[in-house]
């Protein structure tokens, strides 16, 4: 298994590096606080795990047997990448509005009106949680993720050990890798808040995450 291990790493760290859909909504949610970006990381690697864990017991083969479930679980990946998109252009316009009211450089990209460590305490757990939410529906809603997590997790099980208590374990270490890959996101963002609270870098950045996304969902709305 140790002769495993390094191999896999190195296949996880490609995975992560390549941008995608979960990239951009981290990001995103990393505009708003270290608890929010964080959140949606978890969110998203919970995601991760559970495909992992179908994909285990072999039940992601479905989705490859059958074209209709494929194709409906693609259409309702795509809406929920448009709705997170049109979320994102909708915070964008708030900024703008505020910016032109001379309202200060509130708003976010979830739709509250309060940003970093000034929310109260339990309006930030509602934020925290609604980022949750929304990574591990973008993960879940995504078939991609299901069938890429079938192709790969068998191919680091070693010769003759047991399938499925190794697949999960696979699963577990992958998402607890992406969390400590993603968590460097979050942190550069948070670095960078003085930068990324000025109202039109905020505005131009929702608005570039939401073009994205919104391309992103439509792109697989549209393939084949």
């Amino acid at each position: 298994m140790h002769q495993t291990l390094l191999p896999f790493l190195g296949a996880c760290l490609l995975i992560a590096a390549s941008p995608g859909p979960s990239t951009v909504l981290i990001i995103r949610r990393s505009l708003v606080g270290r608890r929010d970006g964080m959140a949606t990381v978890l969110g998203n690697e919970t995601g991760v795990f559970v495909w992992g864990v179908v994909a285990a017991f072999g039940l992601t083969a479905l989705l490859t047997a059958s074209r209709l479930a494929y194709d409906a679980m693609r259409v309702v990946g795509a809406v929920v990448l448009v709705v997170f998109g049109v979320q994102a252009l909708r915070a964008a316009r708030r900024l703008r509005g505020s910016a032109a009211a001379g309202v200060g450089e509130t708003g976010d990209a979830g739709g509250a009106e309060e940003t970093g460590d000034a929310r109260s305490a339990p309006s930030a757990r509602s934020s925290a949680w609604a980022s949750y939410r929304a990574g591990l529906a973008l993960n879940l809603a995504n078939p991609k993720a299901a069938v890429f997590a079938l192709s790969f997790l068998p191919q680091f099980v070693p010769a003759g050990a047991p399938k499925l208590p190794t697949m999960v374990a696979l699963a577990a270490l992958w998402a607890v890798f992406e969390v400590g890959y993603y968590a460097c996101y979050v942190w550069g963002v948070h670095r960078m808040r003085r930068l990324l609270d000025r109202a039109s870098v905020r505005r131009r950045l929702e608005q570039i995450s939401g073009g994205v996304l919104i391309a992103l969902g439509l792109r697989m709305a549209l393939e084949g």
